[in-house]
Parts: C-alpha cells; structure tokens; sequence
C-alpha cells in the first residue's frame, strides 16, 4: 500500500524478493536442524553462524523502501528524493555517501547548496521468522523481545555509526550548517541513548532520530525522548509535518567555545542591526569568523 510504513509485511516483503532474485536461505537464516529463522530465539546458541551477507541485501531494501516511502514528500516541496549522494564539499564521498537526501536535482553528485536534507538509513528485520523450504512460506515467530538480536537503532554501533557520520558532515564546513540531518530506524532506542539523542538535536548536531514502525510491538517500547529527538512515526501524515517543516523552517547549525565578554561583543555588535533575521544572521557571521 502507497505510503504504509514499517511492518511485518515490509519485512516478508524482503525475505520474499531476496529469495525469488539470487539469495540463497542459508544466505538470510539461522540453520538449526531443519528449520530456518531470521534470528536465534532467546535461550538457544547460534552455534558460530553469522549473517553478514544479509547486512548488505537489507541496506540496499531499507533504502530503496525509505526512498519510495519519502519520494511523495520530496515532491510536494519541489525536491527529488535521491539515493546514494556524494557531496565532497561536505565530506560524503563515493565511500561514505548519504543514503538518502532531498536536492533540488535528480543527480548523485551534488553541490552542497543543492541539498536540503540528509538521511542516514539504519534499519533491519526486527521481527523473527521461520522459512519453510519445501512450501517457501515465511511463518512470524514473534517480535524483537523474542529473539537475541539487536535491531535497527537499538544497535549501540549502529547508533554510533550514525552520530558519527553527522558529525563528520557538520564538522566538514560551514556549507554543512543549514541542512537538517535525520536517522531513519524501525525500532526503539534503548534507555541509555534517550538523554544523548535530545542534547543531539538540542545542540543542532542531528535533527531527529525517527523509528518508521508504529507496531514494533503489541508490548510496551520506547516511544518518544523527553525533547521528541527521537520519534515513532504513527502515521504517515506525522512524517510528512516533521520533515516539511524542518526544511521551510531553514534552521542553522553552530557551534562554538568563546569566551563571555567576547560573545558579549558579537551580541551587542548583531543586536544593532534593524530586524530580527538581520540580527541571527549577524551572529552566525561574527561567531564563525
């Protein structure tokens, strides 16, 4: 369905057109006996299987998925939903590029000022699955309580992996400093990220962490930071808003460590100019200088 977002039929979905392109079951399951699940339930051992090879095929789904989902946004203010950006200027390169961003153009490469928003994608299956070989059915065994994996955002180094990223980007120039940098999950965070992703957006590093899947769990999950920083999208007009919003809204990132009397200065020097914009963009000049 046209704008649905994160479900467990999302996540078939994958296991479905996987295994109908080139990918093998050993490829994206756990192996115990006869049975084939998307993770080790909780109480039993991998047995030294790992599935590095579904890391790849998920990524390329999950952005592919997040680039249809966000392409109706993109277009309603006049921007193009575009995979894979590489903009030097701000340190995305062929190696490290952005997964997903709005620009004023269809191309890869970009100009910094083409660029109105940048997504990181760090989403995965969350729920478990068993795959019966001979009737190539997929059966839900449970949720994300249910198994020994860690998901999506849940992950620390996949958090870590992320908050590095925008850094790097805001770090990389001042051409970095007026576009909104957002995480897309499709899970919760843990308790010890909750304080860190509001002092993120507080101080203008990353914009929002959002989970794209409303029903992650019939259980109790983390939902929404104390700031909002981090997000469950409900519904897809919600997404709509944030990321609308954020764009029109032309925000600007800085950063600085100053002494008081000089930062006294650059308030009374950016105070005398005559409107309320002339005087935010007097500041950021003078405190970038």
């Amino acid at each position: 369905m046209k704008n649905e977002l994160w479900n467990t039929k999302t996540e078939k979905q994958f296991f479905k057109q996987a295994l109908n392109s080139f990918a093998t079951p050993e490829q994206l399951f756990y192996k115990f006996g006869n049975d084939y699940l998307a993770y080790v339930p909780k109480g039993q051992s991998a047995k030294g299987q790992a599935l590095q090879s579904r890391n790849s095929l998920i990524g390329q789904f999950t952005e592919k998925w997040c680039t249809n989902l966000l392409q109706p946004i993109a277009k309603k203010i006049k921007l193009h939903a575009v995979t894979g950006v590489i903009c030097n200027e701000i340190g995305l390169s062929k190696q490290s590029n952005a997964d997903l961003a709005f620009c004023t153009t269809n191309d890869i490469e970009q100009p910094a000022e083409n660029i109105k928003m940048i997504f990181e994608v760090k989403m995965s299956i969350t729920s478990n699955y068993q795959y019966f070989n001979n009737t190539k059915e997929l059966n839900c065994l449970g949720d994300y309580n249910t198994h020994k994996g860690n998901p999506s955002i849940l992950r620390s180094d996949s958090m870590l992996k992320a908050i590095g990223k925008a850094i790097n980007i805001r770090v990389s120039g001042i051409s970095s400093t007026k576009i909104p940098i957002i995480i897309l999950g499709n899970s919760p965070i843990t308790k010890s990220y909750l304080k860190k992703v509001d002092f993120l957006q507080k101080y203008g590093v990353i914009q929002n962490f959002l989970s794209l899947n409303p029903k992650i769990s019939d259980k109790d999950f983390i939902k929404l930071s104390e700031k909002q920083a981090f997000t469950t999208i409900e519904k897809y007009t919600q997404l709509e808003i944030l990321l609308t919003e954020l764009i029109e809204n032309e925000i600007n990132y800085f950063s600085s460590m100053i002494s008081k009397p000089k930062l006294g200065e650059i308030i009374t020097i950016a105070n005398k100019e005559k409107t309320n914009i002339k005087k935010a963009e007097r500041f950021l000049e003078l405190i970038r200088s």
